[in-house]
């Protein structure tokens, strides 16, 4: 059932981040009566504020470990997004118990308070690292999912939908490689590359939000919706980008990173077995049974598994071109441009 954002009362987790400005500006531009941001760190708030100036934003300095200041939050809201995480997986590596109390605990407490508050609708943001997860960081968020799935089970006559998403790279979010790139380019700087062959999965912060939108508006309780992202190499990426900015990028290559993967995977075969293909999407329902197997065991579960998980290896493959059209359509670049043609 489709729902309608005029008049309603959203709160986002960790909504300084890139997501949370764009969700938060079409949040205001579809008729929010009020939305409200979480984040710990006042100089973003300060920035946000000075930028979009609209009373309809209010700001709250807070941390999702602290249930007390979650449940404030999201008291008397309508909708709730999750995107409060750590989110880089060398610094997860290091500090993993920290990834762990953010990532797992903070994310229980968002599903506690808005269990506790009658929220109509939760997302949580998942990734593309949660699914064979290899590092701390797509370990924590793996735990995420399970903890919303967790909640359906046990309180399944909650007022709360509660759903996740799981997407790939943004492209140009804050810390991702474009940006990098893009400035290694203007400092004249060879383009410093983990591994040439690399792939990753590509959707724009629009397509975020759009996917976001999806699950809050229609998810049943436990969903995880997925979005068939195009993929592409990290060597064609940097190359890509050199082309826009009229330059034959040098590659420094760094090596992978700490519990890098060399593709990453948005739905395993195990997950695409009862998978709902809605073109665009995947919706991966909750499984639903309890911890009474012995009927499972005498008559089996129906189905044949896929034989392929879906990631960025057999994934939709962009070329170089392909990938040039789609940067353009992103307005960071398209100023970046704007920017290097003034100075030309």
């Amino acid at each position: 059932m489709l729902v309608a954002l005029s008049g309603r009362r959203f709160a986002i987790t960790g909504g300084t981040g890139s997501f949370g400005h764009a969700m938060v500006t079409h949040l205001l531009r579809s008729g929010a009566a009020e939305v409200r941001v979480l984040s710990r760190d006042e100089a973003k708030q300060d920035q946000m504020r000075g930028r979009l100036r609209d009373d309809r934003v209010r700001y709250h300095i807070g941390d999702v470990r602290d249930l007390g200041t979650v449940a404030q939050v999201t008291r008397n809201v309508d909708f709730v997004f999750h995107a409060a995480a750590l989110k880089q997986v060398p610094s997860c590596e290091f500090f993993p118990l920290e990834a762990m109390r953010t990532n797992v605990l903070g994310s229980a407490n968002v599903v506690e308070a808005c269990d506790r508050n009658e929220v109509g609708s939760l997302v949580l943001l998942s990734t593309d690292k949660a699914v064979h997860p290899v590092n701390a960081m797509g370990m924590t968020k793996a735990l995420m999912e399970k903890v919303a799935q967790a909640h359906v089970r046990t309180r399944p006559d909650s007022a709360t939908t509660v759903s996740c998403v799981r997407y790939g790279n943004v492209m140009y979010s804050r810390g991702s490689v474009i940006p990098l790139f893009v400035d290694q380019i203007r400092r004249n700087q060879p383009l410093t590359v983990t591994d040439p062959g690399m792939t990753r999965f590509l959707m724009s912060l629009a397509d975020s939000v759009d996917l976001v939108e999806r699950a809050f508006t229609r998810a049943t309780p436990g969903d995880i919706y997925i979005r068939k992202a195009s993929a592409c190499t990290i060597g064609d990426l940097a190359n890509a980008i050199g082309n826009l900015f009229g330059v034959t990028p040098k590659l420094e290559i760094l090596g992978i990173r700490h519990s890098e993967k060399t593709h990453e995977t948005l739905a395993s075969r195990e997950e695409l077995r009862h998978a709902e293909d809605l073109g665009d999407f995947y919706r991966v329902p909750l499984d639903t049974r309890d911890l009474n197997y012995a009927p499972y065991e005498k008559e089996g579960v129906p189905g044949t598994d896929p034989l392929f998980d879906f990631n960025s290896a057999n994934a939709p493959r962009l070329d170089v071109p392909e990938i040039e059209a789609l940067l353009r359509t992103l307005p960071e670049i398209r100023a970046e441009l704007g920017t290097a043609m003034a100075a030309a």
